[in-house]
């Protein structure tokens, strides 16, 4: 991937979209000048080494996706500080953001369409390491946060209670360990929750939509116990673990291909895709 500053006609990209282009080498600087970029997608490639620093400089950024690729290092707190994501005062609506999308039938025809995307922070399949970083609560109009296959360690940090848009959570195939917070039963909009594949450890909490939660939310924690399992809280023996592959090729990309689908027709995302993320 082009590694020099220059974006000549690229100015005014709102949708930067490079899914599956076998792309190699590091996040270019260059992205960096794009400054009003809302939605940048470079999912299935083969980028390596880390999230650069200047990504909190995208002002209107408010959807990023660089799942299956080979990034490395920590979770920065640049991630945690992306504007558009932090406070209900950058955002016009707690909804999906919404954009006119120019879409050419011919070169001399062009029209503008109204589309739109959910608030979406999705790095998984990829090699991060280290802890999730406490300040993720800080982003709270996020809707969608995918940390899943990866080789996080550490807790789930009690400040996701306060990313109460959160409609998709999943952090599965990590090293979690300790207890689910309880207060994660306040999220009311939850609607697809995933810690498969984990080393946590406790009562699942109850409440909320953690009771709508099926057990595969939460295979391979043979330390938890809940209702929805075969171990209850209280029993003395625990069911053996159920182990998924670092990088399975079908993990879930319900919700991210149906993004990529959308551009084309410059229709309305369907915001029941997100309800079907695990299904």
């Amino acid at each position: 991937m082009p590694q020099d500053d220059r974006i000549d006609g690229f100015e005014n990209l709102q949708v930067l979209d490079m899914d599956g282009c076998q792309l190699s080498g590091k996040i270019p600087l260059w992205i960096s000048r794009v400054t009003n970029l809302e939605m940048l997608i470079l999912r299935s490639n083969q980028l390596t080494g880390l999230i650069p620093g200047w990504i909190n400089s995208l002002n209107h950024l408010s959807f990023m996706d660089v799942s299956n690729n080979n990034l490395i290092g920590e979770i920065p707190l640049t991630l945690t500080e992306m504007p558009m994501l932090k406070s209900t005062e950058n955002s016009s609506h707690l909804g999906p953001r919404v954009f006119e999308l120019p879409l050419y039938i011919d070169p001399s025809l062009q029209y503008l369409a109204d589309t739109s995307f959910p608030l979406v922070l999705n790095l998984s399949n990829n090699n991060f390491t280290g802890v999730i970083p406490p300040q993720i609560g800080q982003l709270k109009v996020l809707v969608a946060l995918d940390f899943s296959f990866n080789e996080l360690s550490g807790q789930i940090p009690g400040s996701v209670r306060n990313l109460t848009n959160l409609q998709v959570l999943d952090l599965s195939n990590n090293n979690l360990t300790g207890a689910i917070p309880a207060a994660l039963n306040s999220l009311h909009f939850l609607a697809a929750f995933n810690v498969s594949g984990n080393d946590l450890e406790g009562p699942i909490p109850s409440g909320g939509q953690f009771n709508t939660f099926e057990s595969s939310s939460f295979y391979g924690n043979t330390k938890l116990c809940g209702s929805m399992l075969i171990h209850k809280c209280g029993s003395a023996e625990a069911p053996p673990a159920i182990i998924l592959s670092k990088k399975q090729t079908d993990y879930k990309v319900a919700f991210v291909t149906a993004f990529s689908a959308f551009f084309g027709v410059g229709v309305l995302y369907d915001q029941t895709v997100l309800s079907r993320y695990f299904g």
